[in-house]
């Protein structure tokens, strides 16, 4: 009896230990569950979706020599055009009403449009600035049955997958008032599809890589032109971000490593009963703040 009340203390303290590491265990997987259920909660932080900030350049990567040959670029005079301030206004005006009336229109008609206007909207496209003039963009043009039909596939089959399992129902369900799901018919039918990478670094001739900075916001600021370009030519499109498609797409269009999908236009004429969400846009006073 003697014996057993002194080794109760001994006891006492191994159970609380045990205790500790059982606890200590379950709260170490619980937050590995976390972490996991957070990652998985958001599909669209995705590989190709990331800037070029993320893939960072090593040291031996880099040609500083090559990159330096261009700090002294020549300037040369500018001269500008200059309007009255009613002309201005009129100009302002009117080009206001033009992209006033671009909608995202997804009943593409497979009419076919002259491929030098989609030439001339992309050279408008590419008059775009960009972080240290490095034009980090690159401008697919798809035209082939084929591979018009290999892009829907692709897109529709993870598209399926992202309203089914990764999107969650608060975002299916914002997307089900505009009635669009995963049925991507435009992709075969409009007579061009425009896919726009984004360069998170370039290729020089001797094999190294240089820097594009701010990649992303250069090759977005280049998708607003071309959408400007489009609506001004009277063709319709539907921006599109096939989530978790990119690899896929690189592969397909046999495009280099450095290229990551950022936007996917299908171009084309409205069909003759196309449709419309009946949408209104934010006011100026909700969009614009004067100081």
């Amino acid at each position: 009896m003697a014996l057993f009340s002194s080794l109760t203390p001994v006891f006492i303290g191994i159970i609380c230990v045990l205790i500790g590491v059982i606890l200590k265990k379950t709260n170490g997987e619980k937050e590995k569950r976390d972490i996991k259920r957070k990652l998985t909660s958001r599909p669209w932080v995705d590989e190709d979706l990331k800037d070029g900030t993320d893939h960072p350049l090593n040291e031996e990567d880099v040609d500083e020599e090559w990159q330096a040959l261009e700090e002294n670029v020549a300037h040369v005079p500018f001269t500008a055009e200059r309007y009255s301030e009613a002309e201005m206004i009129k100009r302002s005006q009117a080009f206001y009403e033009l992209l006033n009336k671009r909608r995202s229109v997804r009943f593409l008609s497979d009419e076919p449009v002259p491929r030098e206007v989609i030439d001339n909207v992309i050279r408008t496209a590419g008059t775009s600035p960009s972080g240290a003039h490095t034009e980090p963009w690159t401008f697919v043009v798809v035209q082939d049955p084929y591979l018009k039909r290999k892009i829907r596939e692709i897109v529709e089959e993870e598209e399926e997958i992202n309203y089914k399992k990764r999107m969650g129902d608060r975002w299916v369900n914002d997307l089900k008032r505009l009635r669009t799901n995963w049925i991507k018919e435009y992709l075969d039918t409009a007579p061009y599809l425009i896919l726009i990478f984004k360069q998170v670094y370039g290729q020089l001739p001797n094999g190294k890589k240089k820097t594009h900075y701010y990649n992303e916001i250069s090759v977005s600021i280049a998708c607003g032109i071309l959408l400007a370009a489009l609506q001004n030519a009277g063709l319709y499109t539907v921006t599109s971000t096939p989530l978790n498609c990119g690899p896929q797409l690189r592969v397909l269009l046999q495009r280099p490593a450095n290229e990551k999908l950022l936007l996917l236009l299908p171009v084309g004429y409205p069909k003759k009963d196309a449709t419309v969400p009946a949408l209104t846009r934010k006011p100026l006073e909700d969009i614009m703040v004067v100081m």
